[in-house]
C-alpha cells in the first residue's frame, strides 16, 4: 500500500454537507468575515485529514498521525467551527433542548473527557483501527461532535452565557484533564497499541515505541499550545473586565 495515497471516504461527504449547512446558515443569519475565515479553516483542517495522505498514514501505518487526526477532530476543527458560528446562528442552534443539555458545561466537558479516553483505550483503539469503514468512522464523529459541545459553551452566549473568568477556567480545567492521554503515551516503556506494533510495514524510519513516543510529544504539544491561547485570551479579558469595573466603582477625584 501506498503511505501516500489519497482516500476518498464518507467522512469526506459529511464534511461536504457540514459546509453546505454552514452556507445555507449564513445566508440567513450573515456572519463577519473572521467568522467565516475561522470555518473555512476548519473545512480545510478536517478534509486534510479526512482524504489527504494523512488519512492514510493514520489508519494504516503511523500512530504518529492517528493522534494528530484526532486532535484536529476533537479541538482544532470543533474550535474554528464554534468560532466561525455568529451569535444569532448560534442561539438558533442551541434552542432545542437537546442541544442546551449537551452543552451545559458540567455535561459537555465530562462527555469530551470520557469519550477521548474510552477511544484511546488499547482495545478499542485497535478495535477500530481494524474496522476502518465502520467503527473508525464512528470513533471520529465523536470526536467531533463532543468537541463541539465542549467549546460550544467558551465561545458562544446562548444557551449558557459563561464570564470571562468562568471560560479561562473551564479551558485550563479542559487541558489539566485531557492532557494526560499524550503524556501516557510518551512516557510508557513499551508500545500499548497492537495495531501498530503488528503493521507490517514501517514508515520514516520509526519502530513502534518511537512512533508513540513521537505521537505523545506531539500531541501533548498541540494540546498545550491551543488550550495556552485560549485560556490567556480569555484569563486577559477578564482581568481588563475587572479593571473596568475597579474605575466605574472607584470614587472621583476631589476637585
Amino acid at each position: 500500500m501506498d503511505p501516500y495515497a489519497w482516500s476518498w471516504n464518507p467522512e469526506a461527504l459529511a464534511i461536504l454537507g457540514l459546509a453546505g449547512g454552514y452556507g445555507a446558515g449564513v445566508r440567513r443569519f450573515p456572519a463577519p468575515r473572521w467568522r467565516i475565515a475561522c470555518f473555512a479553516a476548519a473545512i480545510v483542517l478536517l478534509l486534510a485529514v479526512a482524504v489527504t495522505p494523512t488519512h492514510t498514514l493514520a489508519v494504516h501505518f503511523l500512530l504518529t498521525m492517528h493522534l494528530l487526526q484526532n486532535v484536529v477532530l476533537a479541538e482544532w476543527a470543533p474550535l474554528l467551527v464554534v468560532l466561525g458560528v455568529p451569535p444569532a446562528l448560534g442561539a438558533a442552534i442551541a434552542r432545542p433542548p437537546v442541544i442546551r443539555a449537551l452543552t451545559h458545561p458540567v455535561v459537555a466537558l465530562p462527555l469530551w473527557l470520557v469519550n477521548y479516553m474510552v477511544w484511546h483505550l488499547p482495545w478499542i483503539y485497535d478495535a477500530a483501527l481494524r474496522n476502518p469503514n465502520t467503527l473508525l468512522h464512528l470513533e471520529h464523529a465523536m470526536y467531533f461532535l463532543t468537541g463541539l459541545a465542549m467549546w460550544w459553551c467558551v465561545f458562544q452566549d446562548e444557551p449558557h452565557r459563561l464570564g470571562s473568568g468562568a471560560r479561562a477556567g473551564y479551558g485550563f480545567a479542559a487541558f489539566v484533564l485531557g492532557s494526560p492521554v499524550g503524556l501516557v503515551m510518551a512516557l510508557v516503556p513499551e508500545p500499548i497499541y497492537d495495531f501498530y506494533v503488528d503493521a507490517h510495514h514501517r514508515v520514516w524510519g520509526l519502530d513502534p515505541l518511537e512512533d508513540q513516543q513521537l505521537a505523545g510529544i506531539l500531541m501533548a504539544f498541540e494540546q498545550a499550545a491551543v488550550f495556552f491561547v485560549v485560556v490567556a485570551y480569555w484569563f486577559f479579558r477578564f482581568l481588563s473586565e475587572e479593571e473596568g469595573r475597579g474605575d466605574v466603582d472607584r470614587p472621583p477625584a476631589p476637585a
